[in-house]
């Protein structure tokens, strides 16, 4: 792993975007992006029209007014952005003696990720945003879509930062999960740590074979590896253990059907990262 992308937004879990960023990167010998993305409204200027009926001349000095203030506030994000920047990697300065990169972009942050994440080895946000509804849960509006939109790994992290000991793959034999364990067994990040690799519901013979074949790619890595397969539904299964046994870091991969899907039948991915109290990295 040489380059961590870690988003910021201002939120409360900007500061556990940078812990878990440090600590990463004082495991691997990574370097750290901070990014930070002002939406295209800043960018723009776009205003309403609210001088309806005005006559020509009120109009006209409405309209300036406003497009004044609309530049005022472009420029106040601006700050506002190169702030939280200065602040966050001051932040991950004092954590682990790190000297992070800062990068303020306007536009989309999908569009964003695709012109940095070229050279990086993951991307990490929070889990929920600056507008999220504590009190309901909602995920980040813009989570889904970094998950989805990122050809790297994403970790999405919790509101606290903890360091990890040990950790759980939700097993599914399919070929994000598999993906995740060759990362795995190929990352500094994880050496010496325990992990458990858990399946829900009855596997069949090859899925058998496979999770035996991970848990031993996994251990011949340096990784304290077991499996084991409980019976119940995945959402279930997977949230119990992580409370039961105290574990630290659930990897699973994301996102496996489509949209469309999701929204009929509703989406694990989506359950387990709204649910579970404990970072979430996903593979897709």
């Amino acid at each position: 792993m040489t380059k961590l992308i870690a988003l910021i937004d201002g939120s409360i879990y900007s500061n556990s975007v940078c812990d878990h960023a440090a600590w990463i990167a004082e495991r691997t010998a990574a370097s750290v992006s901070l990014v930070h993305v002002l939406g295209r409204r800043h960018a723009t200027g776009e205003q309403a029209d609210f001088s309806g009926n005005l006559k020509l001349g009120a109009r006209s000095a409405l309209l300036q007014e406003l497009a004044d203030l609309d530049a005022q506030k472009g420029k106040l994000a601006l700050q506002h952005g190169r702030l939280l920047l200065a602040e966050a990697s001051e932040h991950i300065r004092e954590k682990s003696g790190i000297e992070a990169e800062t990068k303020l972009r306007h536009g989309d942050l999908i569009e964003a990720i695709e012109e940095f994440e070229q050279d990086a080895d993951l991307i990490i946000i929070g889990k929920r945003g600056e507008a999220a509804d504590f009190a309901k849960l909602h995920l980040g509006s813009n989570l889904e879509r970094v998950v989805r939109g990122a050809t790297k790994p994403v970790l999405v992290t919790s509101r606290a930062f903890q360091p990890i000991e040990k950790f759980v793959i939700a097993f599914d034999g399919g070929p994000s999960v598999m993906k995740a364990i060759n990362h795995i067994a190929q990352s500094k990040l994880f050496n010496g740590l325990s992990c458990l690799l858990l399946a829900a519901g009855e596997l069949g013979s090859d899925a058998c074979q496979s999770l035996d074949d991970a848990v031993a790619i996994l251990n011949n890595a340096g990784i304290n590896a077991e499996s084991a397969i409980e019976k119940g539904d995945a959402e279930t299964v997977i949230k119990t253990r992580i409370e039961n046994d105290k574990f630290d870091l659930l990897v699973m991969g994301a996102y496996g059907h489509s949209r469309i899907r999701n929204l009929i039948i509703g989406s694990t991915t989506t359950e387990m990262v709204r649910s579970c109290h404990v970072p979430v990295l996903l593979f897709r």
